[in-house]
């Protein structure tokens, strides 16, 4: 032992230490990796919610990659991207996750790949100085029990992380819709009903808690037991605050002993903080008081619970005023609808014959021709009270043209929404803004290819774009068309929120009369009128209703005792308001077939911001941030030019001059200081 302490003292044995080091380490770090992602966007880092989704299955799922070897060098990086993404799937997923790279070359992976419904691409390859092309494989299969999802055809880092998160939430979402959920962790049904409410006699109420406990029964057995049902006694003194937590309907009456009695009734689903209120609800109909809902109980109690923890939402399209059809291929049709359908479904509601469903956690409106009625706007009004979401593409005015040769005539549109808006902080004004700084269209004519000034359709950089907020982060430039004024002048309601994320450039103006939508329509020549318009505006937070009661609701019954009110005057939870100044963003005009321009990228982003998936948006946008040139004058450019040209040339030529003369400074110091009598000269 002592000669061994003495070796290992010695230098002798610092070879096979280190050896010895170099095998430890490699057997600790075998199955660690670390590394550091410094890209901007963190383009090779997870998002959270690419973590929160493969870190929560319950089944096993399976990546299954088909890469040909020997792939050129452009598409070789991608191979690797595929590769590095998927070790960090892994890292954050649990046990279930897993994934498998097959040979290419074997013919029986081909047939494996086949059958999952991949095919080969062809690429473009450079050898030996000739161009040919390359049949490969490039892509994946998901599978989730017998479920399966493809992405073929990858190419492209760009777009990659969000295309492999939203179909494992797609097909974990179709497999299983409470796939998110723990062994303990279940949904929460509240039925709050004062016992007080029995002596009006209402119908039903004997009997409320077996119907609501027999639709609970039935939905429980289909989600696999995850409810918990609650009957809630609530005392007076604590009603309130159940009330103002809920928005749930309340009652008052006098007592016969002249003290005020109060009453509670309605019905919640909740899962962690989130939930949803039922349509259940007390009636008064022409023979006394009655329960409204239990009809449909069950059918609202499955939609409440879809919208709580489905991953495919529904999201509700208003109808009714002429807005923009999703039939018609020449409005939003189809290429919105399929900017939506991985994740969405448009639900179609007509406000004048029903109410937003209790699934819905947002709404569009989209290209109202006509007015809302007072009723219409109230259930808006409560849908946002009960921290629903709206978003809105408004337009200013109605364009109509009889032909070509005759000019279009514009009608200023009056939907009476700004009644709402107004109260959120925000104004819809009867105006189109205009913007030197527009897209330029280019046209064949008799001299040659020219350009054009569309000053009608504002082409707004990274600058107009806000920078901080997750729809507008990385987007380079969005282009609107035929936008109105959205006016933000006016003071914002205490504890709301408001974010202008797109505005006109500095050179813009706005017409309300006299318009004419023809290329270089000419700009201002008061140059002081020209100023940054909001084309877009968010505003978030819990909000103030616009109405003192429900339009729809009498004064009847109170001649009974029972005094009864379903109003919410302020937000019980926070929503948030989208408005764009426009709705020719959602249509075939700007939103391309594939879906991959910007606007609709902003587009869908705004989509997932309101429905709470505000994780996606930078997902989306990781790696495909569009830059623009900023625009310089001619004498700057040229300025660059030359520059360029001989200006670096001369920068290092002087460069050179000044060292070299240092140089010749320090040879003369130091032949001056030791020999200063030796006239030879110092040359190196």
């Amino acid at each position: 032992m002592k000669k061994f302490l003495q070796w290992i003292k010695s230098p002798a044995s610092d070879f096979a230490l280190f050896v010895i080091l170099l095998v430890l380490a490699n057997i600790a770090f075998k199955n660690a990796h670390l590394r550091f992602d410094i890209t901007q966007q963190g383009a090779y880092s997870l998002s959270e919610a690419s973590k929160r989704t493969v870190k929560t299955l319950t089944e096993p799922l399976s990546v299954k990659v088909f890469f040909s070897d020997n792939l050129p060098t452009g598409y070789s990086k991608v191979y690797q991207y595929v590769k590095d993404i998927l070790v960090e799937y892994k890292g954050a997923a649990n046990r279930n996750f897993s994934y498998t790279f097959f040979d290419m070359k074997k013919p029986e992976n081909q047939k494996i790949a086949a059958g999952y419904g991949l095919r080969q691409i062809q690429i473009q390859e450079v050898k030996n100085n000739e161009v040919g092309f390359k049949q490969v494989w490039m892509g994946l299969a998901i599978t989730y029990g017998d479920s399966i999802e493809v992405i073929d055809g990858i190419q492209s880092e760009s777009g990659f992380e969000y295309n492999l998160t939203t179909k494992i939430a797609k097909i974990i979402s179709t497999t299983d819709a409470l796939a998110g959920l723990g062994e303990n962790d279940k949904i929460t049904v509240s039925l709050y009903a004062s016992d007080d409410l029995k002596q009006f006699r209402i119908n039903g109420f004997d009997k409320i808690d077996a119907t609501v406990q027999t639709a609970f029964n039935s939905v429980n057995k289909k989600t696999l037991n995850r409810l918990n049902y609650i009957r809630q006694y609530i005392v007076p003194e604590d009603i309130d605050a159940v009330s103002e937590k809920y928005g749930l309907q309340t009652f008052s009456w006098q007592n016969k002993d002249g003290s005020q009695g109060l009453g509670i009734f309605g019905l919640v689903i909740e899962h962690g903080e989130n939930f949803r209120v039922l349509p259940l609800s007390i009636q008064r109909s022409l023979f006394g008081y009655v329960i409204s809902g239990t009809e449909t109980l069950e059918e609202s109690m499955n939609e409440g619970i879809q919208g709580l923890l489905a991953k495919v939402k529904q999201v509700g399209y208003i109808i009714g005023h002429d807005e923009a059809e999703l039939s018609d291929e020449n409005g939003t049709s189809i290429h919105f609808v399929t900017l939506l359908s991985d994740m969405y479904e448009l639900k179609k509601i007509n406000l004048a014959d029903e109410a937003i469903p209790a699934n819905l956690t947002s709404i569009i409106v989209n290209g109202p021709k006509s007015a809302f009625s007072e009723e219409e706007l109230y259930k808006i009004d409560q849908f946002v009270m009960r921290g629903g979401n709206v978003m809105l593409f408004c337009d200013p005015f109605n364009m109509e043209q009889q032909n070509y040769y005759q000019p279009a005539t514009f009608t200023p549109i009056n939907t009476g929404l700004n009644r709402l808006l107004s109260s959120y902080g925000i104004q819809l004004e009867s105006s189109y803004v205009f913007d030197e700084n527009c897209y330029k269209a280019r046209q064949q004519t008799m001299q040659g290819i020219q350009s054009f000034d569309l000053y009608w359709a504002p082409m707004m950089s990274n600058r107009e774009l806000n920078q901080k907020n997750p729809i507008t982060k990385n987007l380079g430039y969005v282009i609107f068309l035929q936008p109105g004024k959205i006016n933000t002048d006016i003071a914002a309601p205490d504890g709301i929120k408001r974010t202008v994320l797109a505005r006109s450039s500095e050179k813009s103006w706005t017409q309300s009369q006299n318009i004419q939508l023809t290329p270089n329509i000419g700009v201002p020549y008061d140059k002081s009128t020209e100023k940054s318009e909001a084309l877009a505006v968010l505003a978030e937070g819990k909000f103030k209703s616009a109405f003192d009661k429900n339009p729809a609701e009498t004064e009847s019954g109170a001649e009974d005792g029972l005094a009864t009110t379903t109003h919410i005057s302020q937000a019980r939870q926070s929503g948030k308001i989208f408005v764009a100044g426009t709705s020719y963003i959602t249509s075939n005009q700007l939103i391309d077939e594939n879906c991959s321009e910007p606007v609709a990228l902003f587009v869908r982003n705004a989509v997932d911001y309101m429905n709470g998936n505000a994780d996606l948006c930078s997902m989306r946008t990781k790696g495909v941030s569009f830059q623009t040139i900023d625009k310089t004058t001619g004498a700057y450019a040229r300025f660059v030019e030359y520059f360029c040209m001989f200006g670096l040339a001369l920068l290092i030529i002087g460069a050179g001059l000044f060292v070299w003369r240092k140089r010749t400074i320090r040879r003369r110091k130091i032949h001056s200081v030791y020999n200063p009598n030796d006239s030879r000269e110092i040359t190196k």
